[in-house]
């Protein structure tokens, strides 16, 4: 099953969005962080859309995750760079697909260990249905309610593309 996104529109609602939320903080207190790897993607279109001064920052969560233990290590691990302070920074942090909530419970648990932020704003491209934890995202690109044996499948980077998959 394959169906076309309009993925630039998709990321200029999701823009707009995260300026209409951040529009009162100080700009120098806002900064970007992407869960690797299609988190990164889609948080590089938002990050040059708003404009943030601080660099990018890319988190890899494999050592946070609760299920490595079933499911095994991400054998690609790519080393987390936050190139700035996280104490008392609104962080947006952005992530390809929102599911069961563990990816963003694992990220959030590896922010701490760098620093206290005032607060964490959530941005996903997707949120599927089927949450196992009760975390919610403040921008959502699109809203898909998926069967059990469907996932969603970011490739990219360029271009972005979404594709609807069935397990086996």
């Amino acid at each position: 099953m394959n169906d076309e996104y309009d993925i630039p529109a998709l990321l200029d609602g999701m823009a707009g969005q995260l300026h209409e939320l951040t529009a009162g903080y100080p700009a120098d207190s806002l900064a970007m962080v992407g869960i690797h790897t299609g988190g990164v993607w889609v948080a590089e279109a938002l990050h040059g859309q708003l404009g943030l001064q601080e660099p990018l920052g890319v988190l890899d969560i494999s050592f946070y995750r609760d299920d490595f233990t079933r499911i095994g290590m991400n054998p690609q691990v790519k080393p987390s760079e936050l190139p700035f302070n996280v104490d008392d920074r609104h962080i947006i942090l952005v992530d390809d697909v929102l599911h069961t909530g563990r990816t963003i419970r694992a990220a959030m648990n590896e922010l701490f260990d760098y620093g206290r932020p005032a607060s964490i704003i959530l941005a996903t491209l997707v949120e599927r249905s089927g949450r196992e934890l009760p975390i919610e995202a403040n921008v959502v690109g699109l809203h898909m309610d998926l069967a059990a044996n469907e996932y969603v499948k970011l490739s990219g980077p360029e271009p972005l593309a979404l594709e609807i998959k069935r397990n086996a």
